[in-house]
């Protein structure tokens, strides 16, 4: 089978053929823990042509984009052509079917790609298939590692989220509140003068430098870079040398992608990690996402460089398997869309396997996304541990804060009414908190409307103390047969503003959508818990935030 991918929805004018090999398996596990395993080899199954979008002067702009997209689709689209009418066996259409890039992307861009797409279709007679970018980004990665169900880091230009595979569909389990990290990283290098692409040049310049403090500002599993942009900017502009400041970028932004990814692992049981989108060739982000899996025990997985950026490879991979699992597209309706969020795809291609693997209660330790959890009659060490793929400096100083934090908005909880467990000890030093064990088992492995309703009471009794969790997800909660406690503050802080706030009911519903078979009654029930003791003003909150996200 053969099938023809066309990309084009920013700056990459590309065209593919895939054709797939009779053991599709055949590359599965091919060195698929190492960081740079696929640079070494690259199949003979995909062959791939681009002709990217350079503007001459800062970021992508729509119109120079589409422009472009006139111009090179047509010649990128008859150069795969030709390969496939060379590698065709006898009559017929060179290729079985056309995929295409229908969304997310610039709207303008991915209307000329459709109409390309659509008019080979017709002229050919053959199926045509409507891709989801984000979700091909991902596919392509499971697909050249052979993983069964990994969690996916997509970190490119505009987008930059996490996502598992659940019920059908892949969910957002974490993602961007502002700007994609190639963009955030473009705002800097335009702002000291450099063309665009920005993440090259501040790779290049980060070889020479030194550390310093930026901010680092991660919600859960959501993140956020407006803030060390901005903090960034500024740092440049006061004199810091240019290596420094691109350095302790690196250090802080691939730091907090490679947190939010563990947390991830941790909250789904998952132990396959892959990685897609352009930024990830940054070998820098590739090095500490290899070095946390190791740590943890798990697989990670980088496609080449040449699979990471935009290319039409990965839409002509995914379209074959959607081809073949019958999700073919009549033209009438083959409209794009600009907004086509990944967990808006129905998955007809892959198996049963999920990215969730819960497991049972452990009487003995447990391993979190940064710490440990050792069990001991009535008694329970948390022990946060060095992370070897943080800047030493960035990994002493969260270390310390969240730990403090922990120790004191615990106790500060539990004054404001809210079932947290008692602080027996606290050791800076060691970075460890001594607990009163509480619980039977994780809210993840016991979720239930009444236990989903407990936590909205909690969070409302918090933020009406003016203290907000950070980091409520089923995996930081503990149930018992009466009780539902809230655990692990290492994220929170005070503050009374209703964006916060929101942002902790955002948390918490992104881990119950990612990971229970049933969400919508548990969200409704919890909701409506917080709605009956806090302002409504904070729901309100959450639908923009809903809305905010860099996919919807």
């Amino acid at each position: 089978m053969r099938v023809l991918g066309i990309e084009g929805t920013a700056w990459a004018a590309s065209a593919a053929v895939f054709e797939r090999e009779r053991d599709e398996r055949s590359n599965a596990g091919r060195l698929a823990s190492r960081p740079d395993a696929a640079s070494e080899t690259e199949s003979d199954d995909l062959f791939i042509v681009s002709d990217p979008y350079q503007p001459d002067s800062g970021g992508i702009h729509p119109r120079e984009a589409a422009e472009h997209m006139a111009e090179a689709v047509p010649r990128v689209v008859s150069e795969a052509m030709e390969h496939a009418a060379a590698a065709r066996d006898g009559d017929g259409p060179p290729v079985d079917a056309v995929a295409f890039s229908r969304g997310p992307g610039l709207g303008p861009c991915l209307r000329i790609v459709a109409t390309a797409a659509r008019a080979l279709a017709l002229s050919l007679d053959v199926p045509l298939v409507g891709v989801n970018h984000m979700v091909a980004h991902l596919e392509i990665g499971r697909y050249r590692s052979g993983f069964e169900s990994p969690v996916c880091l997509n970190a490119s230009g505009a987008n930059a989220h996490l996502l598992g595979y659940h019920n059908g569909r892949y969910r957002v389990l974490g993602e961007t509140m502002d700007t994609g990290v190639g963009n955030a990283i473009d705002k800097f290098t335009r702002h000291v003068g450099w063309t665009h692409p920005g993440g090259p040049k501040v790779e290049e310049a980060a070889t020479g430098g030194g550390y310093i403090d930026l901010p680092y500002v991660v919600k859960g599993m959501d993140f956020s870079f407006s803030g060390i942009m901005s903090a960034a900017k500024e740092a440049y502009d006061e004199g810091e040398a240019i290596e420094d400041v691109c350095f302790s970028l690196q250090e802080h932004v691939f730091g907090m992608l490679t947190e939010v990814s563990e947390r991830a692992l941790s909250l789904t049981g998952t132990d396959e990690l892959v990685l897609g989108g352009g930024v990830g060739q940054n070998a820098r982000l590739r090095e500490m996402l290899a070095e946390m899996c190791e740590e943890r025990g798990a697989a990670f997985y980088a496609p080449e460089p040449r699979l990471l950026r935009d290319n039409a490879g990965m839409i002509a991979v995914l379209g074959a398997r959607m081809f073949e699992a019958g999700d073919a597209i009549a033209v009438e309706d083959s409209a794009v869309d600009p907004n086509f969020r990944p967990d808006q795809v129905p998955v007809t291609w892959r198996g049963d396997a999920e990215s969730v693997a819960r497991t049972g209660p452990n009487d003995g330790a447990l391993r979190g996304a940064e710490a440990t959890v050792e069990f001991a009659g009535d008694r329970v060490l948390k022990r946060r541990l060095p992370k070897s793929y943080r800047h030493p400096e960035l990994d002493a100083r969260l270390r310390r804060e969240r730990t403090v934090a922990e120790a004191r908005l615990t106790s500060e909880a539990r004054r404001a009414g809210v079932p947290t467990p008692l602080v027996r000890d606290v050791d800076l030093r060691e970075a460890t908190i001594a607990f009163q064990r509480v619980g039977d088992a994780d809210l993840a492995e016991a979720l239930t409307d009444d236990r989903a309703a407990a936590v909205g009471r909690h969070l409302a009794a918090l933020h009406r103390a003016g203290i907000v969790h950070g980091d409520p997800t089923t995996r930081n909660a503990r149930v018992g047969e009466a009780r539902t406690f809230l655990i692990d503050f290492g994220l929170g802080y005070h503050t009374g503003h209703v964006e916060d706030h929101a942002m902790d009911l955002h948390v918490f519903e992104q881990s119950v959508e990612g990971t229970a078979d049933d969400p919508d009654p548990l969200v409704e029930a919890f909701e409506d818990a917080y709605a009956d003791a806090d302002p409504a003003a904070v729901l309100d909150r959450l639908r923009e935030i809903e809305g905010r996200g860099r996919y919807q």
